[in-house]
């Protein structure tokens, strides 16, 4: 096995770590969930550009004739990046304590204030940064509302 073949190898594990952690681990950790809301993807382009660039990969060792273990490789990792990227919806998992946004965990006693902006993109501002959560249906922001009033 070469570098390159270990280090898709090494990508591809990564994925897939991350796969099970974001379904099958999240969900249970920090008791029981509330509520979940699907999000809008971000950063399609950029995706779509890393998706594109493994398709030149697989399109360039097929045409060179390259070892078929770097080919099964690059065809995996293509269909982990798409599945992770455009199939997979993200979420926001809200529990009793606080919520997990993008993996990570926020308590509720760090939220300061929360606007809704025109174009339905819920703001939190927490002490340094500010959380956008855009979600796919606007009636989720109104279950939002009422599970954060539960919460405090």
């Amino acid at each position: 096995m070469s570098l390159t073949d270990a280090l898709i190898a090494l990508l591809i594990i990564a994925f897939a770590l991350f796969a099970i952690y974001d379904d099958a681990i999240l969900p249970r950790r920090k008791g029981p969930t509330k509520l979940r809301v699907a999000l809008r993807r971000r950063h399609k382009i950029d995706s779509g550009i890393f998706i594109v660039l493994l398709l030149i990969l697989l399109w360039n060792n097929i045409s060179n004739h390259g070892p078929q273990l770097t080919t099964t490789l690059l065809m995996v990792l293509c269909f982990m990046a798409i599945w992770l990227f455009w199939l997979r919806t993200p979420k926001l998992l809200m529990k009793t304590e606080g919520l997990f946004f993008g993996s990570v965990w926020i308590d509720y006693r760090r939220i300061q204030s929360m606007n809704l902006s025109e174009d339905g993109i819920l703001v939190m501002q927490l002490e340094q940064r500010r959380l956008l959560i855009a979600v796919k249906q606007l009636d989720d922001l109104e279950r939002i509302y009422n599970t954060l009033v539960e919460a405090r």
